[in-house]
């Protein structure tokens, strides 16, 4: 792990400035004590002077930031496909990496990039910021209490909706070169990455894709998978991006004790043995904008859960800026990010068993 550093604030550059970077600029400028957010850079120089006129910042090329020893930190934000390439380069020339989902688009792509965190001292992390939500960190915590009993079901659904102008805003989308894959690789990782950490790895995966409803991508809008856990729990996960007008992505988890049921990123129902159901909010109003989906009112014995996100005065953004925390700690430290590159190439593998599985026809051990 890193060698530990001051805890004067780290400079960082955001490379690629595309649709999540103003996400990331917010949340790093939200953190003066942490970071100082200097340069960024992207191969459309029209591009990166716009973003870097908006958000107050130098714009630098590629090779002039890797060979910059005052730019510490790079924070990747390009097209998926390029994560490992240009993650690989960055620890190599000793700048500390924090990727955004997917870790790259296949599992030889993130061993090369673990390969390269392993030869060097510097700190990886990949963007999975819903593990940091309040509401997914307290499921975590009865998870770790056993609160929950043990797992023995696990349901998994992420109906979104995306159009076809989406997929035809940039020639990457919808590519299994640059995208990797479709509503399970690009949308559904987070999920996936959070089902991992709530629910243990996947012993045994059998699926179907298929490309249901946008023309002009080579990849699946459409997932239906079967999964045997390592714990012993089954589950099922559906995933897509055809579904009109586009709901909440849901992670239930059932227990011999106890029921915990995650929409967005709200704790939707939780269920203890002994004690009175709890039902709440369904989603905050970025994870409806995502995914527009309905409203759940409370049933019949039951309270009503605050949600987490009210309590804390959680907005879109916060998650990222929390993690950004956790990635400046482990520099400042040396321990390792609550999502490693070990994380990020678990998500990747799984989703690659499907995706292996719905062209053999066979059950895929990630």
């Amino acid at each position: 792990m890193s060698t530990p550093v001051s805890s004067r604030p780290v400079s960082i550059a955001i490379v690629g400035c595309g649709a999540i970077a103003p996400t990331q600029a917010k949340a790093l400028r939200g953190l003066p004590s942490q970071f100082h957010l200097t340069h960024c850079c992207d191969q459309d120089s029209a591009k990166a002077e716009a973003f870097a006129k908006e958000h107050g910042l130098q714009t630098i090329g590629w090779e002039a930031l890797l060979d910059d020893p005052a730019i510490e930190a790079v924070t990747i934000c390009v097209p998926s496909g390029l994560h490992a390439r240009l993650g690989a380069e960055a620890l190599k020339k000793g700048k500390h990496v924090i990727i955004e989902k997917p870790m790259d688009v296949s599992v030889e792509a993130c061993e090369r990039l673990l390969t390269a965190q392993t030869e060097g001292d510097r700190v990886l992390s990949i963007i999975s910021q819903h593990r940091f939500d309040p509401d997914s960190q307290r499921v975590r915590a009865l998870i770790d209490q056993q609160a929950l009993g043990k797992t023995v079901l696990v349901d998994v659904g992420i109906p979104w909706y995306r159009t076809q102008e989406y997929y035809d805003s940039g020639d990457w989308r919808g590519t299994w070169a640059m995208d990797g894959g479709g509503c399970l690789m690009n949308q559904g990782v987070h999920t996936i990455d959070l089902m991992l950490w709530l629910c243990g790895p996947v012993k045994s995966v059998f699926a179907r894709t298929k490309t249901a409803a946008h023309e002009r991508i080579e990849v699946e809008d459409v997932v239906s998978a079967s999964l045997e856990f390592a714990n012993g729990a089954i589950g099922t996960l559906l995933a897509s991006t055809s579904c009109y007008p586009g709901f909440l992505a849901k992670l239930a988890i059932y227990g011999t004790d106890g029921t915990a049921i995650l929409e967005g990123d709200e704790l939707v129902t939780l269920a203890i043995r002994g004690q009175e159901m709890q039902t709440g909010a369904t989603g905050s109003a970025h994870a409806l904008q995502v995914a527009t989906g309905g409203t759940r009112s409370a049933t019949a014995n039951s309270t009503a859960i605050p949600p987490a996100s009210a309590k804390a005065g959680w907005a879109w953004g916060d998650a990222h800026r929390a993690q950004f925390v956790d990635f400046f700690e482990c520099i400042r430290t040396g321990r390792a990010p609550l999502v490693d590159g070990r994380s990020g190439r678990d998500a990747v593998a799984l989703i690659k068993a499907v995706y292996e599985s719905a062209r053999t026809g066979l059950p895929v051990t990630p």
